[in-house]
């Protein structure tokens, strides 16, 4: 086995992972609904998740696998069950997260890293006010009590250890999608363009935090 796939222990679930998560897309573009496409909808992250725990060999390893787990529950929900219970299961994912990042965080960050995770919280909920602050009293704080989670989890994973152009960037990105659902709900972007943005930005966030918490953690069980 070569040094690049040593260290992980089911790589066919990582590429069933993307096969689902892409192919996805052409759903979301033809926007086709129903039981089937629900579940379609949680094969990529539900993958990432069973990756995640088939590579766990320890605490660290088995809390990326149950926030991902709750993601893909998430995702299953939003359009089985509706909005709320859908955001509750992420809201838990992500808290799961945060703890996972607070376990590991980063020894020495620079300042510039220090300031950005410190901005990350304020700025999102300032920008999802302007997006949602059309909306009826009860959405528009749920929906920043949602965007908080989100970004505090973002914040956590930018000063963890996990490497930020992997794990910190795929946060940020899982962020945006967020609040470009936002934007699409307020009526600040079409939906026929969020329609674009929300699924690739979203799925891409999840593989990357994915990616670099699954193999930083590996990689150290392997050497160690």
């Amino acid at each position: 086995m070569s040094g690049e796939q040593s260290w992980d222990r089911a790589r066919w679930l990582w590429i069933l992972a993307l096969i689902g998560g892409t192919s996805f897309f052409i759903a979301v573009y033809q926007r086709w609904d129903g039981p089937a496409i629900w579940a379609w909808k949680a094969t990529g992250v539900g993958f990432l998740a069973l990756w995640a725990a088939a590579n766990a060999r320890g605490t660290n390893g088995w809390l990326i696998a149950a926030a991902l787990g709750f993601g893909a529950l998430g995702d299953w929900m939003l359009d089985a069950i509706g909005m709320l219970v859908g955001a509750a299961a992420f809201a838990a994912g992500h808290g799961i997260a945060i703890v996972l990042y607070l376990r590991n965080r980063r020894q020495g960050p620079s300042r510039s890293q220090t300031l950005l995770a410190a901005l990350v919280v304020p700025l999102a909920l300032l920008i999802a006010w302007g997006l949602t602050r059309a909306a009826p009293a009860d959405l528009m704080g749920a929906a920043l009590a949602y965007t908080a989670i989100v970004a505090a989890m973002a914040a956590c994973a930018w000063i963890s250890r996990f490497p930020r152009y992997r794990t910190g960037i795929g946060a940020m990105l899982f962020l945006v999608s967020d609040l470009f659902i936002f934007a699409g709900e307020g009526g600040a972007l079409p939906k026929g363009v969020t329609l674009w943005l929300v699924w690739p930005f979203y799925f891409a966030g999840q593989a990357l935090i994915a990616w670099g918490v699954v193999k930083t953690l590996s990689s150290e069980a392997r050497a160690g």
